[in-house]
């Protein structure tokens, strides 16, 4: 029996040694918590719609690729998702346009966009090589096109790069990395 009554007293420190060492933890888990812990959460942003959406720039980098920004001139933040589709515009003529097929590069991850907050994508295409006219190593046709048209949330958004050239590309393919936020 004394064993019983000694084991009983350990088991009742060491339960007692626990709910002190629980409610320390409690106690440092609340002083840490914000002082708005009480408000309500703020709403999450809505999706970017395509009328909130206007072209920032087609900014070459390097040879082979732009990067094209996007900016929020909504009422309200938002939050742009996803890869952009791209297109080369027609050189005033509808027929002339020509649709690339995406290679999507990176993970997709919500950008956040305030009012006047800039999204930016890096396009990267398969140069046209040579002088004046051109010519592609896979025996492609080039295409160069004055201006780019961008899909994003459901707007689509034409521009031409920032130096004045032309968007000249081998194929129909471009690769494109997710919306980020601008830096």
């Amino acid at each position: 029996m004394v064993c019983s009554v000694k084991g009983f007293a350990a088991r009742r420190r060491a339960g007692t040694a626990l709910g002190a060492s629980l409610a320390v933890a409690a106690a440092l888990l609340a002083t840490a918590a914000p002082a708005s812990a009480g408000a309500p959460a703020p709403a999450p942003a809505p999706a970017c719609r395509g009328g909130q959406l206007v072209a920032g720039g087609a900014e070459r980098v390097g040879a082979v690729a732009f990067r094209v920004t996007v900016v929020n001139e909504g009422p309200g933040p938002c939050v742009l998702r996803g890869h952009p589709t791209v297109a080369l515009a027609g050189q005033g003529a509808p027929s002339r346009a020509r649709s690339l097929t995406v290679t999507r590069q990176g993970a997709a991850r919500p950008a956040l966009l305030a009012v006047g907050g800039a999204a930016q994508t890096r396009i990267s295409f398969v140069p046209v090589l040579g002088e004046a006219d051109g010519y592609c190593a896979s025996g492609a046709e080039p295409f160069a096109a004055p201006s780019m048209v961008i899909g994003a949330a459901g707007a689509r958004l034409q521009l031409a790069p920032d130096d004045g050239g032309n968007f000249a590309l081998c194929g129909t393919t471009v690769r494109a990395t997710a919306w980020r936020p601008a830096p």
